[in-house]
C-alpha cells in the first residue's frame, strides 16, 4: 500500500512539474531587440505593440536599440542569444529578404530564425515635389526614356527598401533613372523637397507629414489596391506599370529553436494587439498598415519576398561589400 501511494505521489508531481512547465513562460521580463535607433518609425511600433503584449502575457517587455549594418548586429544578436523565448526582435524586409542578396556574407542566416508573427508594413509610393512638372507616372516613364539616366531619385541609402523599390521600378518600366542615396529618410526627403533630386520612392510613415501638407505629390502607390491615406493616388499597376508591389515591412522573430509555448502565446498576443481598435488605430495614424500574420504565414512570406527581391538585385547588380 505504501509502494502505491509513493506511485501515486510521484505521478502527481510529474503531472505538477508538467503543469507548471507548461505554464511557466513567460517567467521574468523578455527583451525586444529594434534593429534601429530609438524614435524611428520601427522603435515605435515596437514599444506600442510592446505595451499591450505585457498586458497579455502579465510580464514587462524590455526594448532594446541595436541599430547599425543595416539591420545585421540586431539581427546577430537575436541568432544567437539563448533560444529559451526571452530574446526577440524587429526583423524586417532589409533582414529578411533583401541582405542575404546584397551581401556575400552574413553573420546571421534569414533560415536559422524562429518566425514568431508579422508586425506592420509601410506603403512605398513614388513622390515628386508639388512644384515638378510631372504628374503622372507616364509623364516621369516618358522624361526618363527621352534623356535615359537624367532624371534623379533619392532614397534612404543603398539597399533601402526606397532604393529596391526604384530598382524594381526601372526594370519594369525600362527606364533608365539615377538612384541617388542619403544617410536615411530624412535627407532624401529634404532634397527632394528642394529640388536637388526628381523623384523618390517614400514609405508612407516618414512622408505622411509633407503629403498632408502639400509639399509632396504622389504620383502613384506601390501597393496592390489604393490605399485609404491617398485614396484618389492611383496604384503603380493603374499607372500602367504592372507586377510591382513594394513595401518595407516588419515582423518578430527570436533565435532557432524557441519554446513551442514562447513562440504560441507570444504569437496570439501579437495577432490580438494588431487586431484591436487601440493598436491599430494608432499604427495606421503614422500612415502605416498592421500586418497580423501566424508564424508559418510570416515565415512563408518573407522567404517568398526574398526570392522575389532577389531576382531584382541580381538584374540591378547590387552588392554592398
Amino acid at each position: 500500500m505504501f509502494k502505491k501511494l509513493q506511485a501515486l505521489a510521484a505521478v502527481a508531481l510529474l503531472g505538477a512539474a508538467s503543469l507548471s512547465q507548461a505554464a511557466g513562460w513567460p517567467e521574468k521580463p523578455v527583451q525586444w531587440v529594434v534593429p534601429y535607433s530609438a524614435g524611428g518609425g520601427s522603435d515605435v511600433i515596437a514599444r506600442l505593440v510592446a505595451s499591450s503584449l505585457e498586458k497579455s502575457l502579465d510580464q514587462t517587455i524590455v526594448v532594446e536599440n541595436k541599430p547599425g549594418a543595416a539591420t545585421i548586429i540586431g539581427a546577430t544578436y537575436v541568432q544567437n542569444a539563448k533560444p529559451d523565448g526571452y530574446v526577440v526582435g524587429t526583423a524586417d524586409s532589409g533582414t529578411l529578404a533583401y541582405n542575404p542578396s546584397l551581401y556575400s556574407k552574413l553573420s546571421y542566416d534569414p533560415d536559422e530564425f524562429t518566425y514568431i508573427g508579422g508586425l506592420a508594413r509601410f506603403p512605398l509610393m513614388l513622390a515628386v515635389r508639388q512644384e515638378s512638372p510631372f504628374k503622372s507616372v507616364q509623364d516621369v516613364i516618358d522624361a526618363a526614356r527621352k534623356s535615359p539616366g537624367k532624371l534623379s531619385s533619392a532614397s534612404a541609402g543603398a539597399g533601402s527598401p526606397h532604393h529596391l523599390a526604384l530598382e524594381m521600378f526601372k526594370q519594369r518600366a525600362d527606364v533608365k533613372i539615377l538612384h541617388v542615396p542619403y544617410k536615411g529618410a530624412a535627407p532624401a526627403l529634404q532634397d527632394l523637397l528642394g529640388g536637388q533630386v526628381d523623384m523618390g520612392f517614400v514609405d508612407s510613415a516618414a512622408a505622411l507629414s509633407n503629403i498632408k501638407a502639400g509639399k509632396l505629390r504622389v504620383l502613384a502607390v506601390a501597393t496592390p489596391e489604393r490605399i485609404a491615406l491617398l485614396p484618389d493616388v492611383p496604384t503603380m499597376a493603374e499607372a500602367g506599370v504592372k507586377d510591382f508591389n513594394a513595401y518595407a515591412w516588419q515582423g518578430l522573430v527570436g533565435p532557432k529553436g524557441m519554446p513551442e509555448e514562447a513562440v504560441s502565446r507570444l504569437g496570439e498576443a501579437l495577432q490580438t494587439a494588431l487586431k484591436s481598435q487601440e493598436v491599430d488605430g494608432k499604427i495606421r495614424s503614422m500612415g502605416v498598415e498592421p500586418m497580423p500574420m501566424s508564424s508559418g504565414d510570416f515565415k512563408a512570406y518573407a522567404q517568398a519576398q526574398r526570392e522575389e527581391w532577389a531576382e531584382v538585385i541580381k538584374t540591378a547588380n547590387i552588392r554592398l561589400d
